[in-house]
């Protein structure tokens, strides 16, 4: 995904960050085999970075099929929590999009209502297409291809201005 977005975007920096070191490898590979040069890897959780970067300095911000700790006493552990949006608010440029997918009903129903109580960011789906059809802007993950749990879902969210 990070790849065919540099790719995409190549007047665009990207920053990947992924904890898990197969993924960071195979995004190394495709960066070393692609001659991409507009990309940096933080192989390690991305909050390390996100508290890092200046504010609005963010024009779009990916969360693609997180852990979805599923269990109620692991709720605390998502991504997707009141502490994390704050410094995604902080980062992103006004019109900024957060986009969010999953394939765990737990882990949409949770985005989806985490993300109702924001005032700094509208969700912009008009309709049930918007959040379950993939932009062509998104590329599948190889994790999505093979998903076993049904159909993913596909959050985009604005940033609004600030107050």
């Amino acid at each position: 995904h990070l790849a065919w977005q540099a790719t995409s975007h190549p007047d665009v920096g990207h920053i990947g960050c992924e904890p898990y070191m197969n993924g960071v490898a195979g995004l190394l590979s495709h960066i070393h085999d692609n001659n991409i040069n507009n990309v940096r890897v933080y192989g390690d959780d991305a909050r390390h970075v996100i508290k890092r970067l200046p504010d609005a300095s963010v024009e779009r911000v990916f969360l693609l099929h997180p852990d979805p700790w599923p269990k109620r006493r692991h709720a605390r552990r998502r991504f997707v929590n009141r502490f994390n949006l704050n410094e995604l608010a902080r980062i992103m440029v006004e019109g900024g999009e957060f986009r969010v997918g999953t394939d765990h009903p737990i882990y949409r129903e949770w985005t989806a209502l985490q993300m109702a109580h924001r005032s700094d960011f509208e969700w912009l789906a008009r309709g049930a297409q918007d959040w379950l059809v993939r932009p062509d802007d998104w590329p599948e993950t190889r994790y999505e291809a093979k998903a076993l749990e049904g159909h993913a879902t596909y959050f985009r969210f604005k940033r609004l201005p600030r107050g």
